[in-house]
């Protein structure tokens, strides 16, 4: 009997001692558990922190919501809402109107209870969102960062080492224009091609979204003339196409044989960017098929045609000998005939489209192929020196600040363009306006950061950087200059326009990285300051 006990105690007292270490080894993990939670939280960026704090406060605020609804609907009472058996029972002697014993109780109708949770939004609001008046959540309701919550936020980023010596910011509240940072902002500086913002304004402003470049095949007896009019999208497709609607027209005539000419006196003065011949932009003829390329690219540096517009010329050749009509010699450049009929024409896309295209690839080519339509269209020479003028005329006609400013060319390639982080984010404001729809597309050509674009491959990484998918932006790159000029939607839903640039950065990769960095930390800042600082 008594080794009986003996054993029972013992093996009790080992379970005891097994569930002790047990509890030890819980205890241990747990606080380990808890430490590194507590590293992680301190190690944490600001806006991950910021992004937990919400999800709590959201959940909490979910659960606060249900209880109130389902107090607010009532107890269950067999099978049904007490409120619905309320309702059911007003409506006389229908189902569900003698659950309970009782006098009905009123109840809300539908009008009420809208009023009491406040104005619905509207569903006929126009381009823009909501507009002003009853209902609807107008976007001023939303509020701005603070002037001084946002330098505190932005000031130490912008005196990141890896920047060079010029250090140019501008961010300004898109809906009211009011600028909210500033480090000088009206100072001007190299913008590399954040300047295609300028140059597709003025382009929208001058021509109109829907205007479209026009390639035309002209003919006067047994002469043939194809006249180029700045259109640098057209594609060896569409060539053929223009060449098989002229020979139809040729046959209608009755000529069957003819001498090919090409016609490039739309533009003026120096065909070669002043940087010289180079894979980032091809002459600026006003005739060529795919800019020139010869690699079949469709966006990027790319080897060019030494004569673009020749090229031109006899591809459309070789397209009407294809299509039955006997041609004679070469190509040659001459004008056409001013008693020269139209034979068939080609249309490129609208501006609109063009315009995208140009700021979402940073197409060199179509931006200086647009900076030569608003000359155009303001009376001057299609030329590097008279598209400058011209763009800059039409935006000081707009109000715009462009003291200072110098437009060497359409594309930013020139390092002696000069424009400020002030013009660059109120040309930002302007086609974000909501009664100017004929720029929107400025702001819907913008790289998407980690999706399209110039900013395809930045903001990634495995995680992804938190600006992906929230900065768009036009990006400037020069040796030894680094720009970035765009929209982001911050942490309050307020929409606001930025401009970073710098010149002399040690690094090219470095700065670049510096640049998201700051327009990231933007997009996931509210930025106001807190009661207590009040």
């Amino acid at each position: 009997m008594h080794d009986a006990v003996a054993k029972v105690r013992d093996t009790a007292n080992r379970a005891y001692r097994s569930a002790s270490r047990v509890a030890r080894q819980v205890r241990g993990r747990a606080r380990a558990g808890v430490r590194a939670a507590r590293r992680r939280w301190r190690a944490a960026a600001p806006q991950q922190r910021q992004t937990v704090r919400l999800a709590t406060a959201s959940a909490a605020l979910g659960l606060v919501v249900a209880l109130v609804a389902v107090s607010a609907a009532g107890p269950w009472d067999s099978g049904q809402r007490t409120a619905e058996r309320v309702w059911a029972a007003r409506q006389g002697a229908g189902s569900g109107g003698g659950h309970t014993p009782g006098g009905a109780t009123a109840v809300l109708t539908a009008p009420q209870v809208l009023a009491a949770a406040g104005p619905t939004a509207r569903r006929d609001g126009g381009e823009g969102g909501p507009q002003s008046g009853s209902g609807g959540t107008r976007p001023e309701q939303v509020p701005p960062p603070t002037v001084s919550a946002l330098a505190d936020t932005l000031e130490p980023l912008i005196e990141d080492g890896a920047l060079g010596s010029v250090r140019h910011a501008s961010v300004v509240d898109a809906v009211t224009g009011r600028q909210l940072f500033s480090k000088g902002a009206r100072e001007v500086s190299a913008p590399a091609s954040t300047i295609k913002l300028a140059t597709a304004v003025a382009a929208l402003k001058t021509r109109g979204d829907t205007y479209r470049l026009a390639t035309r095949a002209v003919g006067s007896g047994d002469r043939v003339t194809l006249v180029g009019g700045g259109d640098p999208t057209l594609t060896e497709e569409q060539v053929k196409e223009l060449a098989g609607k002229a020979a139809r027209a040729l046959e209608k005539k009755g000529v069957g044989e003819v001498r090919i000419g090409y016609d490039t006196s739309l533009y003026e003065g120096p065909e070669q960017h002043p940087i010289g011949p180079n894979e980032n932009i091809a002459r600026v003829t006003a005739l060529m098929v795919e800019e020139g390329r010869s690699d079949g690219s469709g966006h990027g540096p790319a080897p060019r045609a030494a004569d673009p517009a020749r090229e031109a010329a006899a591809l459309f050749a070789d397209r009407l000998r294809e299509a039955g009509v006997t041609v004679e010699g070469e190509p040659r450049e001459r004008t056409a005939a001013e008693d020269a009929r139209t034979l068939a024409v080609h249309r490129s896309q609208p501006l609109s489209a063009l315009v995208e295209r140009m700021l979402t690839n940073s197409d060199n080519d179509i931006a200086e192929a647009l900076a030569r339509q608003t000359a155009l269209a303001e009376g001057a020479d299609a030329s590097f020196a008279g598209a400058g003028r011209a763009v800059e005329g039409v935006l000081e006609r707009l109000g715009l600040p462009v003291e200072g400013a110098r437009f060497e060319d359409g594309s930013g390639l020139d390092r002696d363009d000069r424009v400020s982080p002030a013009l660059l984010t109120r040309l930002l404001t302007l086609a974000a306006d909501p009664h100017r729809p004929d720029l929107r597309t400025v702001l819907t050509g913008l790289p998407v950061a980690g999706f399209t674009g110039t900013l395809g491959d930045r903001y990634g990484g495995e995680r992804g950087e938190p600006g992906a998918g929230l900065v768009r932006a036009k990006t400037g790159t020069l040796t030894g200059v680094n720009t970035l000029a765009g929209t982001v939607v911050d942490a309050d839903g307020r929409m606001l326009a930025f401009a970073f640039m710098t010149s002399g950065a040690p690094g090219a990769d470095a700065a670049q990285k510096s640049l998201d960095r700051i327009a990231s930390t933007l997009a996931n800042c509210g930025c106001r300051d807190s009661p207590s600082a009040s």
